[in-house]
């Protein structure tokens, strides 16, 4: 499939227009229209959806998404060089394609979305994981969106899915996994890329939880959390002293050994350890 729609195939519009990927934005396009479609599917129905896509570039993705029914796609791009090509994307679906430039990490976008909202985005590798962050950790819970379908290198993508015991289980797990379901769809290599990136690509879909996986004060659990994988070699006895003098009894009245490493802990032990410290407070 050389196109979605009418439109030319990217790699005569990257020609056409001169356009080359910008490192320091962290670019790398996206070109095989086939995979852009496959990326689209994986956000499931969007037909009654408004959808965000931060870092549109020439649009492979844009196009992939409208023409899978998006009800209305708001891209966010930094760099003006794309904005003409997104401009003719937009006259080929009048009224679904609202366009802003400038940096998705300074613009408000749910003043331009209307729920149900669902984020899908092949997101630059220089700003990825600070926006994943900010998505899921918002000031209110639920949030805006109903879920993400991410691009990320494939070893981000891995941090975000990781199961405990595993290398890659961390913070990024649980500030991910606490608050929302979360899977590896697919695996991008980077021969699909234009320049082609070193690593293997993943995008990952994710969908909210209306509460929590486990009641715990967010606070608590961001600190504990953060202080436990800021050492994760140590025991827990140890990398949490200076969370509580008394970290030994709060472990073992939890059922956790103090002996035990971070990335053995599951979800469910690190907020029934936050509960047992607030509740000591």
């Amino acid at each position: 499939m050389s196109t979605l729609d009418d439109l030319p195939p990217l790699r005569d519009v990257i020609a056409q227009h001169g356009l080359s990927a910008t490192k320091s934005l962290g670019q790398n396009f996206l070109l095989d229209l086939n995979l852009t479609a496959k990326i689209a599917r994986q956000a499931g129905d969007m037909t009654a959806c408004d959808v965000l896509e931060v870092g549109p570039g020439p649009g492979g993705l844009t196009r992939a998404l409208l023409h899978a029914g998006a009800r209305k796609v708001l891209a966010i791009e930094k760099d003006a060089r794309c904005l003409p090509i997104l401009a003719d994307i937009a006259l080929h679906y009048p009224g679904r394609l609202q366009i802003l430039e400038g940096d998705a990490l300074a613009i408000n976008a749910t003043e331009h979305l209307t729920a149900p909202i669902k984020v899908v985005a092949n997101l630059p590798y220089n700003v990825g994981t600070e926006l994943l962050i900010r998505w899921l950790t918002p000031a209110i819970w639920p949030p805006f969106w109903d879920s993400l379908t991410l691009m990320f290198q494939k070893e981000v993508a891995e941090r975000i899915t990781a199961a405990p015991g595993s290398k890659a289980y961390g913070r990024l797990a649980i500030l991910t996994q606490w608050r929302a379901k979360a899977r590896i769809v697919m695996e991008i290599p980077p021969s699909a890329f234009t320049p082609p990136p070193k690593v293997t690509s993943a995008v990952v879909h994710i969908v909210k939880r209306d509460q929590m996986l486990f009641p715990a004060n967010e606070a608590t659990l961001t600190r504990l959390v953060a202080t436990a994988f800021g050492q994760r070699r140590k025991m827990l006895r140890a990398s949490l002293k200076s969370i509580s003098p008394d970290i030994e009894a709060h472990l073992t009245g939890v059922g956790i050994a103090p002996t035990d490493r971070a990335e053995t802990i599951p979800i469910e032990g690190f907020c029934a350890l936050a509960r047992s410290l607030d509740g000591s407070k």
